[in-house]
């Protein structure tokens, strides 16, 4: 258990990318370039009950436990205390999103209280995920976040910005959007990975 507890950072982008291709793989036509992630679990799809208990739930409670492990090595520093307390909001989000499904139609104009609810978790989680890489990057404090990992977490949030525009774009024209918002999450995913193995070490 002690293994969850320090590696939950690593442990989470491992498992959300073999959850999400194993309950993709339970979803006729369901095709990760695309498909949004959350459409597996989008009101009526044929892994609407799976999708939230393969990958939402326990990846929310490896978020908070991965971001309880940032917030309390170095607990008086706040820029690093705060990114932790941003990756156990980003874990709540994923539970929120998971618990209130978006609707099946990613494009409609008219989406359900559900579908809403879920889009502010999303964006909650986007956002979380964002501005924590800048404070550690940003953070005073030099015992714990090398220069060189500070350089990397900056160009973590230049290139998850890219993806997102990508996403934006993709979103318009409905192609290869479930290809750049996989891009623009998994960066930052690699990122928190990565934090959890350099505080580890």
């Amino acid at each position: 258990m002690q293994f969850v507890y320090s590696y939950a950072g690593v442990i989470v982008t491992i498992w959300i990318t073999l959850g999400v291709y194993w309950v993709g793989k339970r979803y006729p036509n369901y095709d990760h370039w695309q498909n949004f992630c959350s459409e597996l679990g989008a009101k009526g799809s044929p892994t609407e009950k799976l999708s939230p208990l393969i990958n939402n739930y326990p990846l929310g409670f490896l978020f908070c436990v991965s971001g309880w492990q940032l917030a309390k090595i170095a607990p008086n520093n706040l820029p690093l205390f705060t990114a932790g307390c941003l990756v156990i909001l980003h874990g709540i989000g994923t539970w929120f999103a998971g618990y209130f499904p978006m609707d099946k139609d990613p494009y409609t104009e008219t989406p359900s209280l559900s579908c809403q609810i879920h889009s502010w978790a999303g964006f909650v989680m986007l956002l979380s995920l964002l501005i924590a890489p800048l404070l550690v990057a940003f953070s005073y404090e030099t015992e714990f976040i090398s220069i060189t990992f500070r350089v990397y977490s900056v160009m973590t949030c230049i290139v998850a910005v890219y993806f997102l525009m990508r996403m934006a774009r993709a979103f318009k024209t409905r192609k290869n959007v479930g290809l750049h918002q996989r891009l623009s999450y998994w960066v930052k995913l690699i990122w928190l990975s990565l934090l959890t193995l350099h505080v580890a070490v």
